[in-house]
């Protein structure tokens, strides 16, 4: 049987590399290997949404926003936040083991579950999201806001090719 590797430093768009929406704790037979398909999805995640998501949470929140700094050469700007991505695409194997739905966004590279430091944090990302959709007229499949058994939270975030159903669901705690 041939070996397949994964290319993990293959840029999805400027900030994002496969690597980081492949990566897994998990270990299976099928190593997490996405389709050429299921890599478009995640391209079409990170290009039409994380990036605006990224450059639009920076705007407003960072202490070295881009309107602040706009005549410093980047450097001089101070880092900007990454948006950290806790599991992206996943293989049918990982998704298994790791509890998801036999239907799952996250197996054809549809969706993300994103790190966030708070509930705070959680809402910042879930209104910029559903800006994003308002202002650019593109619609998404979900949106959550979730959390686990210890308190910490996470947006899960699907968009699909097609037939993408605005599904939202926010935790009040």
């Amino acid at each position: 049987m041939e070996k397949v590797e994964l290319n993990k430093e293959m840029k999805l768009s400027e900030h994002f590399t496969l690597g980081e929406l492949t990566k897994t704790s998990i270990k299976t037979e099928d190593q997490n290997i996405p389709s050429r398909v299921a890599i478009e999805n995640l391209k079409n995640l990170c290009e039409n949404w994380l990036e605006d998501l990224r450059y639009s949470y920076n705007t407003l929140y960072s202490r070295n926003s881009p309107q602040d700094t706009v005549a410093e050469p980047a450097e001089a700007q101070g880092p900007s936040e990454g948006i950290i991505i806790n599991s992206g695409y996943r293989s049918p194997g990982v998704n298994k083991r790791a509890g998801g739905s036999a239907t799952s966004n996250h197996l054809t590279g549809c969706a993300v579950d994103i790190r966030v430091s708070g509930f705070e944090q959680a809402i910042r990302y879930a209104s910029i999201l559903l800006d994003i959709s308002d202002g650019t007229k593109r619609d998404y499949d979900e949106l959550y806001i979730e959390r686990n058994s210890e308190r910490r939270y996470w947006i899960h975030f699907a968009v699909r090719p097609k037939d993408n159903r605005r599904k939202g669901n926010f935790i009040l705690t």
